[in-house]
């Protein structure tokens, strides 16, 4: 057994295929494939499903898939502490819903590359569901999603809480709205609406907020940041979490307004969620570890303005 067949099934895992796998590690697929077959037979187990629209680690191999984990991290630190700095190149996959991303991701990533400059993080925008589907499977490191109160992580999954906050109603600058010290949802009914697509809390939440009788004229987006750009055009309102709006560039500089809903006391959240019982590699963690620590200054921040 070598540290590379274990380094090609976390690849494999992470990418999803071993055509993609043997891209990003530039080897031939034939190849990539002998050395896991080798690594199979050693082992006496089946590792991937091989199939004709790619191969996915198998029951077998996620059973296995910590305890290679554990080496590799092993590994890892080996070489840190030798000094070789080449897992750096490890590129790290992060799913998104696009919440507090300039407020949080953006300034983690930017203290993380400072210590990792060579690491490249790769920013996906994708469903919740994608996202928690991603983790399991091992195509993504870690995941941001929006999740309402009571909600549980999947099996499989750990969730660390990031940021605590509430809808709020986002409006065009300028609009007749903004005047008012909060907006009633029967006021949001009436306005041209940028709706999140299903699959996303915020989609749930508006469907529970407005009942059976939705906004007669609405579009539909994927993640904050084109919500809140087709309100600062105009294009209609939007419901976002605070924390996805409050200190926006858009909002620093008054293109768009932010006002609280009439009465709504639903408590969001925004989560880290990585899989569980897994040995990260060290940049994972570190990545991980910037999120938290600007997560916790971006809710101090926020405290100290409110008081």
């Amino acid at each position: 057994m070598r540290i590379e067949q274990l380094e090609y099934l976390t690849a494999v895992t992470q990418h999803g295929s071993l055509r993609r796998a043997s891209e990003r590690l530039h080897l031939s697929q034939p190849a990539l494939s002998e050395a896991l077959s080798k690594l199979e037979r050693e082992l006496r187990v089946t590792l991937l499903d091989r199939r004709r629209s790619g191969a996915r680690i198998s029951r077998e191999g996620r059973e296995l898939l910590p305890y290679m984990s554990d080496v590799l991290a092993a590994v890892e630190r080996l070489r840190d502490a030798a000094g070789d700095r080449r897992t750096d190149a490890r590129a790290i996959r992060v799913g998104t819903v696009h919440a507090a991303t300039s407020t949080l991701l953006v300034p983690a990533v930017r203290s993380f590359q400072q210590r990792h400059p060579g690491t490249t993080v790769e920013m996906l925008t994708l469903e919740q569901a994608r996202i928690d589907e991603g983790l399991t499977e091992g195509t993504l490191d870690l995941g941001l999603v929006n999740v309402l109160d009571g909600d549980d992580a999947p099996v499989g999954l750990d969730g660390t809480d990031l940021l605590h906050g509430r809808p709020v109603a986002v409006l065009p600058a300028g609009h007749p709205l903004a005047q008012r010290p909060q907006v009633t949802i029967d006021e949001l009914r009436e306005e041209r609406f940028v709706m999140m697509r299903p699959g996303h809390v915020m989609h749930r939440y508006l469907l529970r907020a407005f009942g059976p009788e939705l906004p007669a004229a609405a579009h539909r987006t994927d993640g904050a940041e084109m919500a809140k750009v087709l309100v600062a055009e105009g294009v209609g309102v939007a419901v976002l979490p605070d924390y996805a709006v409050l200190g926006d560039p858009l909002h620093r500089v008054g293109v768009i307004d932010v006002l609280p809903i009439a009465g709504d006391q639903t408590l969001l959240t925004l989560q880290l969620r990585r899989r569980k019982a897994l040995q990260q590699p060290l940049p994972v963690r570190e990545l991980q570890a910037a999120l938290v620590a600007r997560a916790e200054e971006y809710g101090a921040t926020r405290a100290s303005a409110a008081s």
